[in-house]
């Protein structure tokens, strides 16, 4: 288990091989590459808990003990990094807001059981239930939705305190991304929140008595969670969200190494789901695979899980220096605003991209109800209470994606009306297709 077989001479690796999960380079550059693993989730692992108030230490503690519990149950087989998921931002603030931020750790904690109960189910069953349950267009609306829901809080909450931060921290995002490839673009969230920063300290925007005050050393501040059962709904949308983005990271790793590791993405929905549970116990951010994590090891080609045993270890001594949660919580308004407009914006972009991936023909009916209700319903965020529980944007969008697309399908069947040809090629690809030939 905590064994790697030494690449080649420990120190190179050559242009047509990568270092795989179970090998490593040299422990000194095996620690190197497991910094740049540190680096590369920092940046978004720390904005969950700084936009939702949960304590950063406690969210960079378990996000480091989730990521070797991770790697424990998938065997050091799937290297990832579980770092915070921005999916749950929505459903934790409105419920922060309608009753405490232990009431959304309680959601946060329900949400990680039915996560690790879904990847038993996976395990057991394979994945082919969930194409028939949540095919591309309802699955990209889902994810889509999450991320439009939650823009106008950030322009109204952060960038609208200080828009002057807010736009050079955007600006620095997008420089940082077009300028640079490597491992400097792929952190370029990190080094907007950097830059806006600087403008903000020198803007006199930033608060440093809470960092002067607080000590070097201690435990994290730990929370438990409480139950209002009202508030679940607001949750359940979520598990899609993780539910796309460990299918999509596990098959995207087995991709670059040459391996078939779709068989692990019931052991990884279950860590991912068992991490978010533990995390959510005692007052942590929940947990998601990280594509940025993903992206280092593309450039590197190395897929090492020793790296990410390195970077799971330095979290958790992170984690252990009040000093750096209390930096952390500085963090101005402003360049909050600038970065959570980027990142918002990217999960729809993803939920988009499903749909390209998915060659989802929006000439049929049945597709642009299901994608254009659904998208509506979540920017309008409209709510609905049924006796104890409250249902957002993001739940009814969700449920009437799901409702329109499965029951126009029975009425069609049903009537004969259903004139949808199964694989009816994409009219963008077709156009495409046609330009290219020419």
């Amino acid at each position: 288990m905590f064994r790697w077989t030494l690449h080649g001479n420990g120190r190179t690796v050559d242009a047509d091989t990568i270092v795989a999960p179970e090998e490593r380079l040299s422990w000194p550059l095996t620690v190197g590459i497991g910094a740049q693993h540190v680096v590369a989730m920092f940046g978004a692992t720390f904005l969950v808990p700084v936009i939702t108030g949960f304590p950063p230490s406690t969210t960079l503690l378990f996000s480091g003990l989730g990521t070797m519990l991770f790697l424990l149950i998938t065997r050091n087989r799937m290297p990832s990094y579980l770092g915070s998921s921005f999916a749950f931002i929505a459903p934790i603030t409105a419920s922060t807001q309608a009753d405490s931020m232990e009431a959304a750790l309680g959601g946060v904690l329900v949400t990680g059981v039915l996560l690790a109960l879904l990847g038993l189910l996976v395990q057991r069953v394979g994945t082919a239930w969930i194409g028939a349950l949540m095919p591309p267009v309802v699955m990209g609306s889902i994810v889509a939705l999450i991320g439009l829901n939650l823009v106008p809080t950030a322009y109204q909450e952060n960038f609208s305190k200080a828009p002057v931060t807010a736009a050079i921290t955007l600006c620095a995002v997008i420089l940082c991304t077009a300028l640079f490839k490597g491992i400097l673009g792929r952190v370029s969230i990190l080094v907007g929140v950097i830059v806006g920063y600087l403008v903000a300290v020198a803007r006199g925007e930033v608060d440093f008595t809470p960092f002067n005050e607080a000590a070097w050393l201690g435990l994290p501040e730990f929370h438990h969670p409480e139950f209002n059962l009202g508030l679940i709904p607001i949750f359940l949308p979520v598990i899609v969200v993780l539910l796309a983005e460990n299918v999509g990271h596990v098959t995207s790793v087995g991709t670059m190494t040459g391996r078939d590791l779709k068989p692990l993405v019931g052991r990884t929905l279950f860590a991912d789901g068992l991490a978010t549970t533990i995390s959510a116990g005692f007052g942590g951010s929940p947990t998601t695979t990280y594509g940025e994590n993903i992206g280092v090891m593309s450039a590197t080609r190395v897929y090492s899980t020793a790296a990410y045993w390195v970077a799971g270890i330095v979290a958790v001594l992170l984690s252990l220096s009040p000093k750096v949660g209390a930096l952390i919580n500085t963090i101005p308004a402003g360049v909050l605003g600038g970065v959570t407009f980027v990142l918002y914006g990217l999960i729809a972009i993803i939920g988009f991209r499903m749909w390209v991936d998915g060659r989802v023909d929006f000439s049929s009916p049945k597709n642009q109800l299901t994608a254009g209700v659904a998208l509506v319903i979540a920017i309008a965020d409209l709510h609905w209470e049924l006796g104890d529980f409250a249902f957002t944007g993001i739940a009814l969008g969700t449920l009437a994606a799901l409702v329109i697309y499965h029951g126009m399908s029975w009425i069609g069947r049903y009537t004969g009306t259903d004139n949808e040809v199964s694989g009816l090629q994409d009219p963008g690809r077709s156009a495409h297709d046609a330009a290219g030939r020419a």
